[in-house]
């Protein structure tokens, strides 16, 4: 990886000509980009070397069971390394100190061979402030950090992580190959049990992992997996960026269920958060070195004012050695596939992102944008797709900034998705504050359209935001306190619940084929999951009895959630069959306000959506551009996804050759009310 980035502006100009009149920054922002590149080249001998910073920091045993630990505390006069190993004499231990800010501590083996330091045993790293105040914390660099025994307060303390080889998880499957089209399924292994606790690893691998793969997802998004001390920030607020979370399990109890994951063909995401970290001290990086710098920037740029988190100097460089050797970490260690890059406008933007964007293209070339961590992103993407060409990176960005999906040669920040983050709000906005009757079916095609022209989209429904707290999921919405009394089969008809399960269908169906060139669904939500996200925190008096996912309410045939559940695997497994997210955006030839009929094509497949509450249309005219017959392939109404029956999917359609709505032939149908339905080409 020691080539220098090429180069070729012009392509991205050609898509978007607009872009033009702001050449002179994009080409500042990719020179400033290929300097990091050489300079990279020039000092490190290439990302390869750069990127293996965990090779280089934190606490080894080498072969021989010498020690060597290395941190970069530039701000600390004295640096010394404490545990179980020299009975917690604090001082007894210290490192020398390099040049650049780093130190080194070297141990020999103990008289016997045997290794100083422990596997399990705890550590902790001194530091000594330029005050001359002592100060404890946790190595950056650590690989297992645990919660605390309560009678000891808080704070988790790191433990060395190296057990015996013969203990040690070795993968037996090989990493998938890229999905042709991803379609996500976003988690938390920590909610994925019915148990009132923490759920697990192992319990996520042998239990979930072939639900989701028996739905037809092919992909997982893993939230929270990062070590964070603090349970209720779902994951958000990191204090160790080396250590897989110990609430759900060991080290090797995560490869496990990466690899069984790997064993079912599923490719799997890591929810990175480099946006932010938490403020933590005595077990986060804030402070590490005993100054407000280090790590981050001081003084108000360094403090994200929402978060209450702290904010990454992105032009230091051990910051940036930190960071991308923490993807690589990931990727080397866990065979984490790709990346799923969180709160990347607060990264964009000087503001955080705290404004409405109106799509003006001055708003992303000014003064506002965070230069810094954009070039930090362009490089993080640059390198995982070097280093790895079937790596998968998205970007969480609602501000819509050009280029970011574009590669870096084209001057873009070289990310492969960006989530459509503007379709799940407008879902809740309809829900929320409009009538059936008041749905404005123009605007709801132009949201799920209004995405920029080559750069792909992950549209979704509703994500873990939509079910958090405070929000409510669609099927909440849609069907609230009814669907404590009537989700039974056997309990009477309810106009409500008939009315939820129709709209929860078309939702979904039309935000996976209309929204974008990927689909993401959050862990429970295809089956209507009642109640919302919470997890323990004070307010709620610890309780887990929101922080858990029921599935036994999808697993018993007496329960309409089943008919969703089945709807959402028929989707998945259409998709995987007829193949509408990987190819051109649909055409949507027509969208009746009177009628509340939408209907597009994509791949030669035709789409109907009739969200009228009331009224079914006989020998419906639609406009359709290729002739010949087609046959119902995907129907909402069907009685095995709750619906009436109310389509024929043995009947043949067959096209007349007058154009209709734009296209060059037409065909007519039956469209009930409440109803979508996917016609293929016979």
């Amino acid at each position: 990886m020691a080539n220098e980035p090429k180069v070729n502006l012009e392509k991205l100009f050609e898509l978007d000509p607009y872009l033009k009149s702001h050449e002179q920054e994009i080409r500042r922002r990719n020179t400033e980009f290929r300097g990091w590149i050489k300079r990279l080249n020039d000092l490190e001998g290439g990302l390869n070397e750069f990127t293996q910073g965990y090779k280089y920091f934190g606490l080894h045993i080498a072969q021989d069971n010498s020690v060597v630990a290395r941190e970069w505390a530039p701000g600390a006069k004295e640096v010394y390394l404490t545990g179980d190993f020299n009975n917690w004499q604090w001082l007894a231990t210290p490192y020398e100190k390099l040049a650049f800010g780093k130190w080194e501590l070297k141990i020999p083996p103990n008289p016997d061979g045997s290794c100083a330091i422990k596997h399990l045993s705890e550590i902790k790293v001194i530091i000594r402030k330029q005050d001359g105040a002592l100060v404890d914390r946790l190595s950056p660099w650590a690989k297992y950090v645990v919660p605390p025994p309560k009678e000891l307060g808080v704070n988790f303390q790191q433990r060395v992580w190296h057990p015996p080889a013969h203990e040690k998880y070795m993968f037996r499957h090989r990493k998938p190959s890229r999905p042709r089209a991803l379609r996500i399924y976003e988690c938390h292994v920590g909610i994925a049990t019915e148990e009132y606790g923490v759920g697990t690893y192992r319990n996520f691998a042998d239990n979930i992992i072939p639900r989701i793969a028996k739905l037809g997802y092919n992909t997982i998004q893993l939230m929270a997996i990062m070590e964070h001390a603090y349970y209720a920030s779902f994951g958000y607020q990191v204090t160790s960026f080396f250590a897989a979370s110990s609430r759900y399990g060991t080290p090797d109890e995560l490869k496990y269920m990466v690899d069984k994951a790997h064993e079912h063909g599923i490719f799997v995401l890591l929810d990175v958060v480099h946006s932010h970290a938490s403020k933590n001290t005595q077990d986060g990086l804030n402070q590490f070195d005993g100054t407000n710098a280090g790590y981050f920037h001081d003084g108000s740029r360094g403090e994200h004012p929402t978060w209450g988190s702290r904010l990454f100097n992105y032009s230091e460089y051990e910051v940036l050695r930190f960071l991308l050797s923490n993807l690589r970490w990931w990727r080397d260690e866990y065979n984490f596939d790709g990346y799923r890059f969180d709160g990347v406008t607060s990264m964009l933007y000087h503001s955080r992102g705290g404004e409405g964007f109106s799509g003006d293209y001055n708003e992303y070339f000014g003064l506002n944008v965070d230069t810094e961590a954009l070039i930090y992103l362009a490089i993080a993407n640059y390198f995982l797709h070097e280093m790895d060409p079937n790596v998968i990176t998205i970007a969480e960005d609602v501000s819509g900034m050009p280029t970011l999906c574009r590669p870096t040669e084209e001057g873009g920040i070289g990310f492969d998705y960006r989530l459509a983050m503007a379709i799940p709000d407008k879902w809740i906005q309809l829900l929320k504050t409009k009538s059936d009757e008041e749905w404005n079916i123009g605007n709801i095609v132009h949201t799920l359209t209004n995405r920029r022209w080559k750069e792909s989209t992950v549209a979704y429904a509703e994500s873990h935001d939509q079910a958090l707290v405070g929000d409510k999921t669609i099927a909440f919405w849609l069907m609230d306190k009814e669907m404590y009394t009537h989700m039974s089969v056997v309990s009477d008809p309810s106009l409500i619940i008939d009315r939820g399960i129709a709209l929860h269908k078309m939702i979904r169906l039309i935000t996976h084929s209309l929204g974008g060139e990927a689909y993401l669904n959050f862990i429970g939500n295809e089956f209507g999951h009642p109640e919302w996200l919470d997890f323990p925190r004070v307010g709620n008096n610890d309780s887990y009895h929101y922080a858990r996912r029921q599935w036994h309410l999808v697993d018993d045939q007496l329960l309409k959630y089943r008919f969703l559940n089945e709807f959402d695997r028929a989707m998945q497994h259409a998709e995987e069959k007829y193949h509408w997210l990987d190819c051109l955006p649909a055409y949507v030839s027509w969208k009746h306000e009177d009628d509340k009929v939408i209907a597009f094509e994509r791949n030669n497949l035709l789409f109907l959506f009739n969200f009228h509450s009331t009224k079914s249309f006989t020998d419906y005219r639609i406009g359709v551009e290729l002739a010949g017959k087609y046959r119902v392939v995907l129907s909402s109404d069907d009685a095995e996804f709750g619906g009436f029956n109310r389509i024929d999917k043995n009947v043949e359609h067959h096209t007349f050759p007058e154009g209709w709505a734009g296209r060059r032939n037409h065909i007519q149908l039956y469209l009930p009310c409440r109803t979508a339905c996917i016609l293929a080409p016979q």
